[in-house]
């Protein structure tokens, strides 16, 4: 009895609570509108409902905002991903009409050459101090020798100094060993075209009284034999006349740029074993 004392007006509270939740839960179904008891309810606990709405909705829009990043990072990596490959497949496809465009003006030349050629692709360099020299990937068993002349689209890369089976070292044209009968173009003065290093070359033995100038175009003048004539050398870049001395100092910038050169051609004519 004591205890019902104590408890009494929890008991009735919760009582009413659960019968009015009853009548409410009967009532619903038929009948709209709301009658006392219902709004009793309602009332009594629309202070605590009000705040748990609100707190259910921060947590329902973080929730929302929390999916919605994560499907945005999800989309940002695949569109990183697209545009990578995209990248790709456009750098490969710039390389490849670079590579076309090379290979016709390569193609160019051969056809401009009588004597048969073979077209060879640059595997390896040398460009030390003492030597200026590349490795391209045709040798002995592509029918190469020792003497070939070697050129590109652009003009005379030099001539084949050691034939292995399947490879070759080609001497070039800017190394101080190097040495080629030369004409000047347009005046028809020759000399001998000698290697300086550094991407450079010198027109040799020509006299004072020649007529050469800065922008002249210097070719091959097959005396010799190692190269065709008429093949493009190099440009005039500077002209030097000495108070003493019979000849003139003329420096030549070579027409191929070995340094970017990936394929050339071996002139199969000549050479020795």
């Amino acid at each position: 009895m004591e205890f019902l004392k104590k408890y009494v007006f929890a008991l009735v509270t919760g009582i009413s609570l659960l019968a009015a939740l009853i009548l409410f839960s009967l009532n619903v179904p038929r009948n709209r509108e709301a009658n006392a008891v219902e709004r009793a309810v309602m009332n009594l606990f629309a202070p605590v409902l009000k705040p748990v709405a609100h707190v259910s909705g921060i947590m329902e829009r973080a929730w929302d905002g929390y999916i919605s990043l994560v499907n945005v990072r999800r989309e940002n990596m695949k569109l990183h991903s697209a545009i990578k490959e995209l990248n790709s497949r456009l750098a490969s496809g710039d390389e490849a009409l670079l590579e076309n465009k090379r290979l016709e003006n390569l193609l160019d030349m051969k056809e401009s050459i009588k004597p048969p050629s073979i077209g060879a692709t640059v595997v390896g360099e040398d460009v030390s101090s003492w030597f200026r020299t590349l490795v391209i990937d045709r040798g002995a068993s592509s029918g190469l020798r020792v003497g070939m002349a070697v050129v590109a689209a652009d003009g005379v890369v030099g001539q084949v100094v050691k034939v292995a089976a399947g490879t070759s070292r080609v001497l070039l044209l800017t190394d101080h060993a190097s040495g080629i009968a030369a004409t000047i173009q347009r005046s028809r003065a020759r000399g001998v075209v000698k290697g300086k290093g550094e991407s450079l070359c010198s027109l040799e033995f020509t006299t004072r009284e020649e007529d050469v100038k800065v922008g002249d175009l210097v070719v091959t003048s097959g005396i010799g034999g190692v190269y065709l004539k008429g093949l493009p050398i190099g440009e005039v870049t500077m002209v030097k006349r000495g108070q003493y001395g019979i000849f003139q100092t003329v420096t030549i910038r070579p027409s191929v740029n070995i340094a970017h050169l990936e394929e050339v051609l071996v002139v199969l004519r000549g050479g020795h074993e």
